[in-house]
């Protein structure tokens, strides 16, 4: 990334929650002070970065399963906290098995943005929408996002690694309901969220104190916690795992430890 204008210049002052998640997954789009940020994480959570990885790899195990592998396929997707385009984009996974699946990345970050859209130009059924999470309403409202999502038929809502940034007090568990009540039945949740199950006091401590410093702090949950997001949805076989282990051929004989839960969520036909 070059700096070349006081806007990125002062985005490049403090560490950013999507650029730090790019260095982990080996990407280009970051900053001195992700970096930095980065291997302070890395010393305190060592496998940090594997985490990340097997997190982007569910990613694109739950897109081809939703695209691919359901009756009816999905042909209609909305990825929320999408963060830095990297490798495994959800249309360009999706568009392989199914090249009409229509996209929404929806992100606040300007970083995101404006790289997410500089790669879509020229895209079909893919766009970027600026809206926070936080303020779910608005984005079932958008306009763009409406463009090409008809909530009147299956949908899936993707909340990979953004549900962990939104803290209790701006009520997560509210912002997930208002997402699932607009999702018509044969729609789909799909989630991974960190969790502290496995990290001592200590390092959750010290990890949520980085956090604070950049520009999304956020929160562990235990998996129970987590589980509650998918109230009211039937949990697709093998259910909320570590996100290595979700409908993954490849398995390792002894995973990693869990630091992310992973799990999708059908809304039923019933």
């Amino acid at each position: 990334m070059s700096v070349s204008d006081p806007v990125a210049t002062a985005r490049a002052e403090r560490p950013n929650a999507a650029r730090i998640y790019d260095y982990l997954l080996g990407g280009k789009d970051n900053y001195d002070v992700d970096r930095v940020a980065a291997e302070k994480l890395l010393e305190m959570v060592p496998d940090a970065s594997v985490a990340c990885y097997d997190n982007r790899q569910f990613l694109g195990r739950a897109v081809r399963y939703l695209v691919g592998g359901t009756q009816p396929p999905v042909r209609q997707v909305i990825d929320i906290g999408s963060g830095l385009p990297t490798l495994g984009q959800v249309h360009s996974v999706a568009h392989l098995v199914a090249p009409d699946t229509k996209v929404v990345y929806v992100d606040y970050d300007p970083d995101v943005l404006e790289h997410s859209r500089r790669l879509l130009a020229g895209e079909s059924n893919v766009v970027a929408v600026d809206r926070d999470l936080r303020q779910p309403e608005k984005i079932l409202q958008d306009s763009r996002v409406l463009s090409l999502i008809d909530f009147r038929r299956p949908v899936a809502v993707l909340l990979v690694a953004v549900l962990h940034f939104i803290k209790d007090g701006d009520y997560p568990y509210a912002i997930v309901e208002d997402l699932k009540e607009a999702m018509a039945p044969g729609s789909y949740l799909v989630l991974s969220h960190v969790t502290g199950d496995n990290l001592t006091s200590d390092i959750t401590t010290s990890v949520g104190k980085l956090y604070e410093g950049t520009t999304a702090p956020g929160t562990t949950r235990t998996r129970s916690e987590i589980l509650r997001f998918f109230d009211g949805l039937e949990l697709v076989p093998p259910g909320l795992v570590n996100v290595s282990e979700w409908r993954n051929d490849f398995m390792p004989e002894q995973p990693g430890r869990t630091i992310f839960y992973a799990g999708v969520g059908l809304k039923s036909l019933r």
